[in-house]
């Protein structure tokens, strides 16, 4: 058997306001405030990882030696953040960063808490809080349903209407979706803010949306290869192969998935641009 890695270590608020040099009600002032979102536990106690501790200590650096109020300092760490996901990226193809701060900005400003986006949107406390602070774990349906919540589209918070518009996209020059949902990988196949949007799905095996849900626009959708399941309506199913198409009105509850035993690739197109 091999040996597994380290656990994950979490600190607890007092232990986490020690580190920081701060109280622990300053730490619970600058969470409501949105300068730091800690995880939870199942039994709903806070829960600060080593990257959170390490963000407190620039929170306490900013405020102590800069004088920066809480906006200042916001603006500064998002800042920090998106020079370093520029950095990390280095390439052409590389997934936009920082989808689930954006996701939580949009929270904090609806004055809304955790526990409250996440029993709306029918997910558990904690799945959210990771989502919020990795960008990773949900699934293609709570992407969209957290974008319908907040009153916007996945597509705006990934970025792709502020790209600047190229008529021609050459092969493999595509932008990405992040990578959110497990097994699901997004390519923009047409940039900027555009009547459609057109997108290269690449589905691995297994990979699906979850359950249903739906939008206003129309959809259009080419298999390029492998195998792929619609299901309208939760009765509905249409098994598609290579070659085959599907157009169908977004109003209609819709699910998917993957088929195949190995990927299956998509040409998917909305429009209005409302998922």
């Amino acid at each position: 058997m091999g040996a597994s890695g380290p656990e994950t270590v979490h600190y607890k608020v007092a232990e986490a306001a020690r580190l920081a040099g701060v109280s622990a009600s300053t730490l619970r002032l600058w969470e409501s405030q949105g300068l730091v979102v800690p995880g939870r536990s199942e039994a709903g106690h806070r829960q600060y990882s080593a990257e959170d501790v390490a963000r407190l200590k620039k929170i306490a650096w900013y405020r102590a030696e800069r004088g920066l109020n809480p906006a200042a300092i916001r603006e500064a760490l998002e800042a920090e953040n998106g020079a370093a996901d520029g950095h990390a990226a280095g390439g052409e193809g590389e997934a936009p960063q920082g989808v689930g701060r954006k996701f939580r900005a949009l929270r904090h400003a609806a004055g809304k808490t955790l526990e409250q986006v996440a029993g709306d949107i029918g997910i558990a406390t904690s799945v959210l809080s990771t989502f919020e602070r990795t960008s990773q774990g949900v699934t293609f349906r709570v992407m969209h349903d957290l974008a319908s919540y907040y009153g916007t589209t996945v597509s705006k918070l990934s970025g792709e209407d502020e790209a600047e518009r190229r008529s021609i996209v050459r092969a493999g020059e595509w932008k990405f979706w992040p990578e959110t949902s497990p097994g699901v990988t997004v390519q923009v196949l047409a940039d900027g803010r555009n009547m459609m949007d057109c997108h290269r799905f690449v589905l691995s095996p297994g990979a699906c949306s979850d359950g249903a849900y739906r939008h206003e626009g129309e959809e259009f959708i080419h298999v390029l290869s492998g195998r792929f399941e619609m299901v309208l309506d939760g009765d509905e199913f249409h098994d598609l192969g290579p070659g085959d198409s599907i157009y169908f009105d977004s109003r209609r509850h819709h699910s998917w998935r993957n088929r195949h035993d190995g990927e299956t690739v998509l040409v998917w197109i909305n429009t209005p641009p409302t998922f």
